[in-house]
């Protein structure tokens, strides 16, 4: 893996989209991400339209949304692709990019939240995400710059996102 500043950039990853393409993070290299795990049935996932508002408030500056559907939290993404695809363009016009479910913890964690969970631990240096919508601020070398809690709205990183954009 390419490194940036003595560590991996996050450029250097991939995932299969929803239609399960897959997709090489390099091809947002340039971009502010706010990378996402995210799910259908959850308490949070009214932050959907906050991260579509900053998507499309941000999107013509270099920024970019990824979200990550995962199930690892009370079942809360049941869904296949399709419903997915379906309840996040019905229910919050989402249109940053989606992936395929993945586990952002434990042995089948993907390989990027493995990286961004070394990179930006939590309270007290914990590691795993805690819960759906958990928030990774990357800036435009792929390097993590900050965590977010899961009840941290989206509204409020406007700051550093702004930050970030220059």
């Amino acid at each position: 893996m390419a490194q940036v500043s003595g560590q991996v950039s996050v450029h250097e990853f991939s995932a299969p989209d929803l239609r399960g393409e897959p997709v090489a993070l390099e091809r947002y290299r340039g971009q502010v991400l706010l990378i996402v795990n995210t799910a259908s049935a959850c308490g949070y996932t009214p932050q959907y339209a906050a991260l579509e508002a900053l998507y499309r408030q941000y999107q013509d500056q270099g920024l970019t949304v990824l979200g990550f559907p995962c199930n690892q939290f009370g079942a809360q993404e049941p869904g296949d692709a399709g419903q997915i695809q379906e309840f996040c363009q019905r229910n919050y016009g989402v249109s940053f990019p989606m992936f395929a479910k993945i586990d952002v913890n434990g042995t089948h964690a993907h390989p990027l939240f493995v990286h961004l969970k070394q990179q930006a631990p939590g309270i007290l240096g914990t590691r795993a995400i805690k819960w759906n919508f958990t928030k990774f601020l990357v800036d435009r070398s792929g390097m993590r710059v900050q965590r977010f809690a899961p009840r941290t709205d989206p509204g409020k990183l406007d700051t550093p996102i702004r930050r970030l954009l220059g």
